[in-house]
């Protein structure tokens, strides 16, 4: 009954024109900012590879100190020694693997005892999966790596934060969160009772994210800390190579193709981490630097509380 009352809610609530805005906005290169960062430390989660990597490179090229969370440790050390090497910050590393509540919980714990102020944590680790998978909390893998990690994060990271009184947070979000055209099914999260779709799995995390957005925004309220999601726009990543070869094949003839150089991903999230144009603007969503409307199931403040309390339940914290 909920279901198809949220249904025709949402029904209702699409309008054409953000959706055309959103294919002009695909169009739109980023705004690019040209300030310095120097001494700043910017958290980035997946940073040796794709979007995150070249992230890291354009903070650690503007002077900032990098704390890069990673899963593998010979690639994380490559990274740091490179960006060490050629920009002359200090670039640390912490290993994590973001689909274990274990990992996320103690990453998280070891990020809020930090003595030095985090100005910049940027959630861009990702996956994608064609087929459903468990982890070892028994969780589906995509909705633990994309929306419980960050969610954790975040809320550990609360206190510590707001003591700071500055710190600018950056999900790397999508716009494939519209994949989800009708919304979470808040019952059924770990896709027990549904055939499973990558897509509308990828949809439901995303839209997920946002709506944690929409509560983190109001407990950040005027304390100097903003919160806002990014979509990468259309680049060429590695995500998705956890999947079969046939999908490997599809991806690398087709997919890439016709996709763009992730290094406007990075301009992106240069931007709203580090202009000043980006101060106070907190709870937005962005296709790279254009704000957007996003779908009306990521806007919905009642689903966004039921969710941060199952959240809440699901990860024990």
């Amino acid at each position: 009954m909920q279901h198809n009352k949220k249904f025709f809610q949402y029904f209702r609530e699409y309008e054409w024109s953000n959706i055309i805005a959103m294919i002009r906005n695909n169009q739109k290169d980023p705004k690019i900012c040209s300030e310095r960062f120097e001494n700043k430390l910017v958290v980035i989660t997946g940073a040796t590879s794709g979007i995150g990597y070249l992230t890291a490179r354009r903070f650690a090229k503007a002077g900032a100190n990098l704390l890069c969370i990673n899963r593998n440790l010979q690639k994380s050390e490559a990274l740091c020694l490179e960006i060490s090497r050629e920009f002359g910050v200090q670039c640390q590393y912490k290993i994590a693997d973001l689909s274990s509540l274990k990992d996320i919980k103690a990453v998280a714990d070891e990020l809020a005892n930090l003595e030095l102020p985090i100005d910049v944590l940027i959630h861009n680790a990702g996956v994608y999966l064609t087929k459903r998978e468990l982890t070892t909390d028994g969780l589906e893998k995509l909705f633990v790596v994309h929306y419980l990690s960050t969610f954790v994060i975040n809320y550990r990271l609360i206190d510590k934060l707001k003591s700071q009184r500055k710190a600018r947070i950056l999900m790397v979000g999508s716009e494939g969160h519209r994949f989800a055209a009708w919304g979470l099914n808040l019952e059924d999260l770990n896709w027990e009772k549904r055939r499973y779709s990558g897509l509308k799995s990828y949809g439901s995390a995303k839209t997920a994210q946002l709506l944690s957005m929409l509560i983190f925004d109001q407990l950040f309220e005027n304390t100097g800390v903003s919160i806002n999601t990014m979509h990468p726009g259309a680049v060429k990543t590695e995500t998705g190579q956890e999947n079969g070869p046939l999908y490997r094949w599809f991806k690398r003839n087709f997919f890439d193709k016709s996709l763009k150089s992730p290094l406007i991903s990075a301009e992106a999230l240069f931007y709203l981490g580090a202009s000043p144009e980006m101060d106070h603007v907190s709870g937005k969503f962005f296709n790279l630097t254009t704000a957007e409307i996003p779908a009306p199931p990521a806007l919905d403040l009642e689903v966004a509380s039921e969710l941060w309390d199952k959240s809440l339940e699901m990860t024990g914290i």
